[in-house]
């Protein structure tokens, strides 16, 4: 399925809004090995980590699929996601 430009953005927005749990979760509870993580926080990283892997993943292949479908390069499509999903106007 071929999304629009604004689908991609849409769906780069959330994937790094997922990754920024992720750093915000890393950062709260330090590295493990400096200080164990409980069970709770274990599975709540984990949780977060697969969510953004998730999102990456999915708008990776979403980005793909639109280049082509476009015909432009693909490098070059990511870069016009990225660009509108972090410098919003």
């Amino acid at each position: 399925m071929a999304h629009t430009l604004e689908e991609l953005v849409v769906m780069q927005r959330a994937a790094d809004q997922a990754h920024s749990k992720v750093e915000d979760l890393r950062s709260q509870y330090r590295p493990p090995a400096a200080e164990p993580w409980g069970e709770q926080q274990s599975q709540t990283y984990e949780t977060a980590w697969r969510a953004w892997r998730d999102l990456a993943r999915d708008v990776q292949a979403a980005v793909t699929d639109h280049a082509q479908a476009e015909g432009q390069p693909r490098n070059e499509v990511e870069a016009s996601v990225k660009q509108a999903a972090r410098h919003a106007e």
